[in-house]
């Protein structure tokens, strides 16, 4: 017995009023039916017209057909491919209007989930809304349909790959590279073999790591090698996981990148995929402010947690007696103590530990600390608290990606560690996009 295929609904289109808009850039709306209904790219006190797309047991989702009466917050995108391209939510909404609504996430989130307020919300930290990202994965593929190669990020709501030329959030010299990309890949033997480009700037060159799913013949190597010559770039390859990107003509590992943080004389050194803060303005500005509001002293010894290449760790290791850093990947520890070693710095230990095991015994755990900072991925650092109201530290720095999780882990250090929320701010660490970062100050309560 065959199966009939469901024939797929068909919505007509409704009028609303915005009344509400979530982080993800939807407005929210009331339906025909009484059902909230998500709006992408509506605004907050706009009236529009927009049609469903798709069902939800708690809520539909729909796209914006016509906006009858605007936001005076709206405005116009700069960038020419804002409503194809998946890479920003918020480039119809004034910049102003975009870090005070991430503002307002945070505090709900602080008092939603985490039950916790704030006895001071510092001044947002800010910079440069485009041009701000020095890294950037773009994704690559031939389409048929159109008879040409796409190099850019993913359409929005959808998994194909958008068609644009430029972006007005990446580096310039990233955005320029584009058509130019397309145009190289488009000509390759392994034209339907490059699935992506990892692309980074630091402050003296710009790495291109190309995904390859075969072996690029010598015609391939030789307009890669022509690429990189007349663009100024280094070009390598990556034939599977990132521990075999190499160098476009021998199997040698690549070299590293840079960038500086001159307030603090520091020169850090990254690979072309590890982590690095995506902003650099703000990355600079976020360090600096940690500093400030830690208020720290020559005596003092840190305990710096997930700290990565040492970002954190070593600006803070010219201010304080010693530094220790922890991080769950082998080969950022390395890169940590390396760092540490070039910039002359004997008050640091780094050690490599995962900080998602909430058995996890070491012997940096046994030390004295003054002060913690913590700087986790978006899971947070529950797994974490144990060890923290062992060490128990004075002050605490939470450096926070997700604000759920930071309201989560808040809750417990206010209620179950003894601390007290001092003070919070957001950081716009992603301008024209929904990712929410933030820095909050927890003291003991004395």
């Amino acid at each position: 017995m065959s199966r009939r295929r469901k024939s797929k609904q068909t919505f007509e289109p409704e009028q609303g009023a915005v009344r509400d808009v979530t982080a993800e850039g939807n407005g929210v709306v009331a339906g025909d039916d009484g059902k909230a209904v998500f709006v992408d790219g509506a605004l907050t006190g706009e009236h529009i017209v927009f049609q469903r797309r798709k069902q939800k047991r708690r809520y539909d989702e729909a796209d914006l057909l016509e906006v009858l009466e605007p936001s005076p917050d709206r405005v116009t995108p700069k960038c020419t491919y804002f409503l194809n391209c998946g890479g920003c939510i918020w480039q119809h909404l004034d910049s102003e209007q975009q870090i005070l609504m991430k503002q307002d996430v945070l505090l709900q989130a602080f008092t939603r989930l985490g039950g916790v307020t704030p006895a001071a919300v510092m001044p947002p930290l800010q910079g440069s809304s485009w041009g701000y990202r020095r890294r950037a994965r773009f994704a690559a593929r031939y389409v048929d349909g159109k008879e040409r190669m796409l190099v850019g990020f993913r359409e929005r709501q959808k998994p194909l790959v958008a068609d644009m030329a430029s972006c007005e959030t990446v580096d310039p010299a990233l955005s320029q590279l584009l058509p130019k990309l397309q145009q190289l890949i488009g000509s390759m033997d392994l034209v339907r073999e490059v699935p992506q480009i990892e692309a980074s700037v630091g402050e003296a060159e710009t790495s291109l790591v190309f995904r390859v799913l075969a072996e690029p013949g010598a015609a391939d190597i030789d307009k890669l090698m022509a690429f990189a010559e007349a663009e100024s770039v280094t070009v390598l390859l990556q034939r599977k996981g990132s521990d075999t990107i190499t160098q476009l003509l021998s199997d040698a590992a690549p070299e590293n990148l840079f960038f500086t943080i001159p307030d603090f004389d520091i020169r850090l050194e990254f690979g072309p995929v590890d982590f690095i803060q995506v902003n650099h303005e703000i990355n600079l500005r976020m360090i600096q402010q940690a500093v400030d509001w830690l208020q720290l002293k020559s005596t003092e010894r840190v305990l710096d947690l997930f700290c990565g290449l040492g970002n954190f760790s070593l600006p803070l290791a010219r201010r304080v007696a010693w530094v220790t850093g922890v991080e769950g990947e082998v080969r950022s520890v390395e890169g940590a103590r390396a760092n540490a070693e070039r910039n002359g710095l004997e008050n640091t230990d780094f050690h490599a530990g995962d900080l998602f095991d909430a058995e996890l015994e070491a012997l940096w755990m046994k030390q004295p600390y003054d002060i913690v900072l913590l700087d986790p991925p978006r899971a947070g650092a529950a797994e974490i608290m144990p060890v923290l109201k062992r060490i128990n530290a004075a002050k605490l720095l939470y450096v926070s990606c997700h604000p759920g999780t930071l309201a989560r882990d808040s809750k417990t250090l206010v209620e179950e560690l003894g601390y007290k929320l001092v003070q919070a701010g957001v950081i716009d660490m992603f301008p024209q996009t929904g990712h929410v970062e933030s820095m909050a100050l927890f003291e003991k309560n004395v």
